[in-house]
């Protein structure tokens, strides 16, 4: 036993954890263990009964209590304490007890979005949750057409109601009614009312219940909500006139006094709470943080939502008046206000009522006495009767509530909700503990039956050899309490003795049960008490009142008073046989009737006890309660306090071993253990302990065979575990083994990792030293040489620049030689260029008219171009010499003086060639135009004569048009398109545009009637179409498509500029010419808008089952499994891995989508929004999930939910969408499974986290790591203190946070319809024949 962990006893924490320094051998009477401090301690053994074991650190925190592999009080307590303090959870399952610790906190884990994510769902494959408890009662109900009930019960302030109250929202959530009764509402609305007038706050709870109530919500054969019933037990009556310190009285009456100031309650003549008896005793009339003025508002809208109008809420306040009131009457000689107030209130007889108050009647055989009474016996009568009004208004409130749920037609099943007191033992208890207790007994016996009953199905189901299970059975408590000449009984009998009392009661308590019966004790050191051993701990009674309250006495004659009330509502309350109200009232709660027989003091009784005095008391109320819970299916909701000062999250151990004690908790755990307390299924064990198997054992098929192989190597004890039908029994511990077994295995295969890793690391470290010193040797034995070797080389540099000088030199005096006669070649060339350049141009210019004038005498070469190419090469000289000439000269008289030959005449004639030439050519073309607009106006006349044509032959259309059903049936080929075989071989959208053609022609015949008729026509069968067939994906895209399309073509041929830019002239030619449809334009858009909504909606509800299984459960990286076992509630992925989604799953859906909605030409922008939208599905369904699943939270679990990102990421790479931004709606889950697996210990590791984590809220973050669930050893958890710096440097960066933990997986993105033109002319699309539409393409 050396290192192994135990627990052992502690005073102030219960138990204590220990490590064993020494091994302990038989016959030791010590044990040598270190505590976690590091003391040192020798604690005393009895080797009868050692210290329990603790379980190992990987299984501590689990979601289930029966997952442990040792399973004892310690274990239980710290396996809660490690959730609720670290990972902040307080939802954990103990086989199927749903066991709930008060957060005394508000928690963001209670949205519509957590109750979506629940529904549906396998009470395994979530973490523990009320909601998931209500989902199984739920399926269970649906499934078995069996009645279930929801048992929550827990001390007060340990959030009962609250919980049943969760409980009854989820019903109403998911069973919401299909009419417009809003039963729902109704159920829920109960809820504030009943917390009203039977709530109050105690020194443990602001919000105690001091009354049981269960509640049976009515489900038709549809399984939705149609109705309820509401029974209620045990009222604590005495808390209207008395309050202990620092408590309150119920809530109702300090909400009337806050609003007493309103107009409509200043009848009543109330104030502040301060100045009623009634509500002052307890010290503090206001509960911090709660507003009873607004709180009443709320009740009065509770009441209006039940159809409780306003006449009858304001008698029930008269009613809560009038008992303040009384209250306030002071026993005097003179007239009390209050009670005159009280009087006028219930209309009563003020007369009779003062004398009544203060006197008794007394009947005997020969006269009638009246008597005075003591100024006690005054006050108690009136506390009594204000007992009794608020007793019987309570009981009418709750018969009203019912009538108000109240169903027509037949209940098919219910699911009840009890939420009842639990086990309670204060320093001083009196007949209220004593009644609550005797409840609890009755309970527990219920459960412990029931889970025995589940322990021997489970075995049988499984095929194990049944052995009989020792546990409690409080059966001895409850008869000591019911039986015969029992302490009912004998309370009863006691009450009808004229002179009984509590002391007479508590000596034949004595004298029946002392050392007789081992379950009753008489305290040492008291006269007055009595001591019962319950099921979960002694508890010492008071007997002072059991007799008084058990009467619950109210005088006749003050009954008659009541009676012969002009109030209506209060007469009703004390008439002898009461109109029922409700058809419900006879089963509904506690009814106080007049007995049977009367005693001499004629005062009306009712007791706790008795069979023969009232049928309807708590004993008869609580048979029928448990007759009603043993014919419906139970499950358990336990809900704990884990401290008296209310502090969040703080767990006081010593406060809750007592109440698991208490609630049965440590009793389910016990009968577990006494047999196979662990259990898993094949598939876990298979997928946990793998790294066990060999490689032969791996190689069978059949991995049932597999396990049974391996589990008999690895455990020779066969005694030790059971193969069931589908799950492996382990005895205690043995689990334990096993995952010892395996870590050894891991440390090993660690340590051989670790070994050829430094192996390899070692050795290249050898060979980087061994290259240094071959350097270092080389440089020093080349050092030797090294001299001789600069020397030489120096030399050598010597040589060399001599004779490179020498060598330079004579070049320098070749190339200067060869420089100077070059210079002397070009300054002579220079020379006799400048020399030639003086020379007179005047030679030169007459040489060149000359050579002008004998090529002219050559004949006319005017035309020559030659000729025309030497004139203008000198045409500079030509223009000089002519502007000169013109000075002196005139070109007419040089004309006129016939000087022909005069060059510039000769220039002049070339010119006038030149002009007449172009002239001819420009008559030739002048002719051939006329000869075109000759042609233009045959065409034009041949064009008038077809327009006639075309009007004698509209004459006939119209004939055709006539017939306007022909445009209907166009609606209705197009709508009937099979989509696969409309775009094959189509044009995209093809419906559309022979549904504009069609607007065209009626545009073009200028028919409004026919446009209005065809397009609404067109409009409703497109809805009728997408309506019949709403479920149909294919046909969803292919009509999304064509009403995208024809949206297209109406803004596109509208005539608007906006729409016409990218239209081709021919295009433009078709555009409307008559109508504006700008309005059907926004219907069609609606109408597309719609489409695209349930288009989404059909692609949702087809991936979405896929999402969790895929992304979260499916494990395809190889060796990073992180099963583990899950106790009790087994996930449905564990019970067969066969037909399960993955994430190739979802990708060849994803595909499928695309194909679809390319196949049926959905335009490329809507294709991008489509799959943004559910890539967002996607991210937010796998993330929501992850925070409600602690098992799924961790490194490993984190690189596949990575690796799977990757696997979208490649999709939309492969269909070229990375521009949808669909990647982006993916990154609050990239950034949780970074999250996971980033190293979580220091503070820059929080800094770090905060600054990458942008996507998640602190919420979420928080939420994460304190749901980091080590899968091995080697993983440690998140400590506490790291969260509170994530927390802390959060809050210092000022994120703007949401409050909401989960993700709304119903949110759409606003989906914009992109205007894109058509490339396709309409003359050119082909109309299929079949159609019989060939006038449209006569347009």
């Amino acid at each position: 036993m050396n290192s192994r962990k135990v627990w052992i006893p502690d005073n102030e924490e219960v138990w204590q954890s220990a490590e064993i320094t020494k091994n302990y051998k038989a016959g030791d009477l010590f044990l040598h263990v270190q505590l976690e401090d590091g003391t040192e301690l020798n604690y005393p053994v009895d080797p009868a009964a050692l210290p329990p074991l603790r379980n190992p650190d990987i299984l501590v925190g689990e979601n289930d209590l029966t997952a442990l592999s040792y399973l004892h009080e310690p274990a239980v307590l710290h396996n809660l304490k490690v959730r609720f303090v670290e990972s902040k959870l307080i939802y954990t399952y103990s086989g199927i007890i749903l066991v709930a610790i008060n957060p005394y906190k508000q928690l963001p884990i209670y949205g519509d979005a957590i109750i979506h994510a629940y529904s549906g769902q396998n009470m395994g494959d979530m973490d523990p949750h009320i909601f998931a408890v209500a989902e199984e009662a739920y399926k269970q109900m649906a499934r078995n057409n069996k009645n279930q009930s929801i048992i929550v019960s827990g001390e007060s302030g340990a959030g009962k109601t609250v919980s049943a109250r969760y409980t009854m929202r989820y019903f109403a959530t998911v069973s919401k009614s299909t009419s417009n009764a809003h039963v729902e509402d109704k159920v829920l609305a109960s809820n504030p009312i009943t917390e009203a007038v039977g709530n109050a706050k105690t020194t443990r709870n602001d919000n105690s219940s001091r009354f049981g109530k269960y509640t049976e919500i009515s489900f038709d054969q549809s399984y939705r909500i149609i109705g309820a019933n509401m029974r209620t037990y045990l009222l604590e009556k005495s808390r209207v006139v008395f309050q202990s310190e620092n408590e309150r009285n119920y809530h109702i009456f300090y909400q009337l006094c806050a609003s007493a100031m309103q107009p409509e309650f200043q009848h009543l003549k109330l104030g502040s709470a301060e100045k009623f008896n009634y509500t002052r005793m307890g010290g503090n009339t206001v509960i911090e943080g709660v507003d009873d003025r607004a709180n009443m508002v709320e009740t009065q809208k509770t009441f209006a939502l039940l159809g409780l109008k306003e006449d009858f809420q304001m008698d029930i306040f008269k009613t809560l008046a009038a008992i303040l009131h009384l209250g306030n009457v002071e026993i005097t000689a003179l007239e009390d206000s209050h009670l005159n107030i009280f009087c006028e209130l219930l209309d009563l007889n003020f007369d009779k009522m003062t004398q009544w108050l203060c006197h008794r009647k007394i009947i005997t055989t020969s006269e009638t006495v009246i008597k005075p009474m003591t100024k006690p016996q005054a006050v108690n009568a009136r506390d009594a009767l204000a007992k009794k009004i608020y007793s019987h208004l309570f009981d009418f409130i709750v018969e009203r509530i019912n009538q108000a749920l109240q169903f027509t037609g037949k209940q098919h099943t219910f699911i009840g909700v009890l939420d009842i007191y639990g086990f309670e033992t204060f320093d001083v208890n009196s007949f209220e503990q004593f009644c609550i207790n005797y409840a609890n007994e009755k309970l527990q016996l219920q459960f412990n039956l029931h889970v025995f009953k589940l322990e021997q199905e489970e075995y049988m189901k499984e095929d194990i050899p049944w052995t009989l299970i020792d546990f409690y059975d409080n059966q001895p408590v409850i008869d000591l309490i019911e039986a015969k000449m029992g302490i009912l009984e004998l309370l009863d009998e006691e009450c009808l003795l004229p002179h009984g009392t509590d002391e007479n009661w508590l000596q034949k308590l004595y004298n029946n049960f002392v050392n007789k019966n081992a379950l009753f004790e008489k305290p040492r050191m008291s006269n007055t008490s009595f001591i019962i051993q319950h099921f979960a701990d002694k508890v010492e009674y008071k007997c002072e009142g059991f007799l008084e309250k058990n009467r619950d006495t109210v005088y006749e004659v003050l009954m008659e008073i009541l009676k012969e009330s002009k109030f209506r509502l209060c007469a009703n309350f004390f008439q002898d046989n009461p109109v029922s109200i409700s058809p419900f009232s006879s089963t509904i709660n506690i009814k106080s009737a007049r007995p049977v027989l009367k005693p001499p003091n004629k005062q009306l009784r009712m007791t706790v006890g008795s069979k023969v005095l009232c049928k309807h008391t708590f004993r008869s109320s609580l048979s029928l309660l448990m007759e009603t819970l043993n014919a419906t299916t139970p499950h358990y909701v336990r809900c704990i306090k884990p401290n008296d000062e209310k502090q969040p999250f703080e767990f006081d151990s010593k406060r809750v071993a007592q109440q698991l004690r208490a609630c049965g908790v440590l009793e389910t755990i016990r009968i577990s253990a006494q047999s196979y307390p662990s259990r898993w299924t094949y598939i876990e064990f298979f997928s946990r302990y793998s790294i066990l198997m060999t490689q032969q054992e791996l190689s069978l098929n059949d991995k049932k065979q597999i396990c049974k192989i391996v589990l008999q190597r690895l455990i020779q004890d066969p005694n030790q575990y059971q193969f069931g039908r589908t799950k492996i029994f382990f005895r205690a511990g043995q689990v334990a083994y096993l995952e010892k077994l395996r870590s050894d295995k891991l440390r090993h295969a660690c340590i051989m990792i670790q070994k050829n890793v430094r192996g390899w690391l070692q050795r290249k470290k050898f060979l980087r030293i061994k290259q240094a010193a071959v350097t270092i040797q080389q440089y020093f034995r080349g050092q030797r040489t090294c001299y001789v070797t600069l020397k030489q080389t120096w030399a050598a540099i010597i040589i060399q620049k001599y004779c490179r000088g020498y060598l330079v030199r004579k070049l320098c005096q070749l190339i200067h030689v060869a420089a100077v006669t070059i210079q002397a070649f070009t300054r002579g060339f220079l020379a006799r260029k400048k020399y030639r350049k003086v020379q007179p141009i005047k030679n030169s210019y007459f040489s060149s008219w000359k050579q002008l004038l004998l090529y002219k005498k050559d004949g006319d070469k005017g035309s020559d171009p030659y000729y025309f190419t030497f004139c203008m090469s000198g045409s500079h000289i030509f223009y000089s010499f002519s502007t000169h000439f013109l000075k002196t000269q005139s070109p007419l008289s040089l004309l006129s003086a016939g000087n022909e030959k005069h060059p510039f005449i000769v220039l002049f004639r070339v010119l006038e060639k030149k002009i007449q030439n172009q002239k001819q050519d420009y008559e030739k073309e002048i002719e051939l135009l006329k000869g075109e607009i000759k042609v233009l106006k045959e065409e034009k006349s041949q064009l008038q004569q077809q327009i006639q044509q075309e009007i004698i032959i509209q004459d006939g259309l119209k004939i055709e048009v006539g017939q306007l059903t022909k445009q209907a049936q166009v609606k209705y080929d197009s709508m009937n398109f099979k989509p696969r075989g409309v775009v094959v071989n189509t044009i995209p959208g093809l419906p559309a545009h022979i549904l504009f053609m069609c607007v065209r022609y009626a545009d073009y015949l200028n028919d409004a009637d026919m446009l209005k008729s065809f397009i609404n026509v067109t409009i409703d069968g497109i809805k009728q179409v997408v309506k019949e067939n709403s479920e149909n994906f294919e046909m969803l895209s292919f009509w999304l498509s064509n009403t995208y399309y024809f949206l297209n073509c109406l803004k596109q041929y509208s005539g608007e500029e906006e729409f016409m830019k990218s239209n081709t002239p021919r295009q433009n030619k078709n555009c409307l010419k008559h109508f504006d449809l700008s309005e059907y334009r926004q219907i069609l858009s609606d109408l597309a808008i719609r489409i695209y909504h349930q288009f989404i909606v059909v692609m949702e509800n087809n991936i979405q089952p896929m999402i969790v299984p895929g992304m979260l459960e499916y494990e395809s990286l190889q060796g990073i499994s992180g099963l583990k076992p899950t106790g009790f509630r087994k996930r449905s992925s564990s019970i067969d891995d066969t037909d399960t989604y993955t994430m190739t799953s979802i990708l060849q859906q994803l595909s499928y989508f695309y194909s679809t909605m390319c196949q049926n030409g959905l335009d490329s922008e809507l294709l991008k929004q489509a799959v943004k939208q559910l890539f967002f599905l996607i991210g937010a369904v796998t993330l929501n999930s992850l925070f409600l699943r602690k098992d799924m939270c961790s490194c490993r679990k984190g690189m596949q939910i990575r690796c799977n990102i990757s696997y979208l990421e490649e999709w939309l790479k492969d269909k070229n969408l990375q521009s949808s931004n669909a990647k982006e709606t993916l990154e609050p889950l990239a950034q949780a499974a970074w999250l996971l697996q980033v190293k979580k210990i220091t503070d820059d590791d929080a800094k770090e986290i905060c600054e990458h984590c942008t996507s998640l809220s602190t919420v979420q973050i928080v939420k994460i790591l304190n749901s980091y669930t080590p899968i091995d050893d080697f993983e440690k958890r998140v400590a506490p203190s790291f969260v509170r710096k994530v927390q802390v440097r959060a809050m210092l960066n000022n994120r703007e946070d949401v409050p909401q933990l989960m993700l709304d997986t119903k949110y759409l993105f606003q989906v914009t319809f992109p205007f894109t033109p058509s490339p396709h002319a309409l003359e050119m699309i082909q109309v299929p024949s079949s159609f019989k539409l060939g006038f449209l393409t006569r347009v």
